[in-house]
């Protein structure tokens, strides 16, 4: 019965992955506490298995098309990794009500992120045929990796929701090269995550197989499909989606128990 579910629920958030382009892995952990029934200390890991692998595969492409900024990705990668073992470690000394509580928020400040606008650049890299100013991107860099790194082990979440709007409105790269650097920051951030959780948490493989099985499915499924929809709207409602999971984690967590 849990393989079925969590065959189900990958596709749902494969879908989502793939239609707006990150953000559907944040309901990753509180589906598999809520849903499946796992603890957070394994849903974590499992979650971010799933974040990086469906995360590589949606890089692929990019990577093709030579939409990937490769050394501003290492520079958050490098501040990231060292940061995603120090939010475990964090993790590790608190109750997991408290990390429920942290994970709500950080589902808020997502949702939030979902609903402003982005279309507007910020002036600090410059991507094209001039190259990029990294005298001013560089340091600019290092902070957003940081964060994004702390919130990575602390709660497995991939941060795209976060990593996207530092590079397009803090650094001004363009957002075509956003979305796939992103995604290689997430993919260096998850796979970090998942080897400083797994010495302290059995992971069920094959739950997390089912999951990351049909999460890419869907991912290239919807991804293909979903240049017919009108991805502002859906994103909208996702957003209001993110809202009322965020609050029933917070009324369980807080009210009910």
């Amino acid at each position: 019965m849990s393989i079925g579910i969590a065959l189900a629920l990958g596709a749902v958030i494969g879908v989502l992955l793939g239609l707006l382009g990150g953000g559907g892995s944040i309901l990753a952990v509180p589906a598999l506490v809520y849903v499946l029934g796992l603890g957070v200390e394994k849903a974590i890991p499992m979650s971010l298995i799933v974040i990086g692998i469906a995360s590589a595969v949606g890089a692929l492409p990019k990577i093709r098309a030579q939409q990937v900024q490769w050394r501003l990705a290492g520079i958050f990668a490098a501040a990231g990794i060292p940061a995603t073992f120090i939010g475990t470690a964090i993790g590790k000394h608190l109750p997991q009500a408290v990390l429920l509580i942290g994970f709500a928020t950080v589902m808020v400040v997502a949702g939030i992120r979902m609903l402003q606008e982005t279309g507007d650049t910020g002036t600090a890299c410059r991507v094209g045929d001039s190259g990029i100013n990294w005298r001013r991107c560089a340091p600019r860099s290092i902070p957003a990796g940081l964060v994004v790194g702390l919130l990575t082990g602390l709660f497995g979440v991939g941060g795209g929701f976060l990593i996207i709007p530092a590079l397009v409105l803090m650094l001004g790269v363009e957002m075509p090269i956003a979305i796939g650097t992103s995604l290689l920051i997430i993919v260096a951030n998850s796979t970090a995550g998942v080897v400083s959780h797994l010495g302290g948490a059995a992971v069920d493989w094959s739950i997390t197989a089912a999951f990351v099985g049909t999460a890419v499915v869907g991912s290239l499924v919807a991804g293909h499909y979903g240049t017919k929809l009108e991805t502002a709207r859906l994103q909208r409602w996702f957003a209001y989606l993110v809202f009322a999971v965020a609050a029933y984690v917070l009324l369980d967590t807080i009210v009910l128990r």
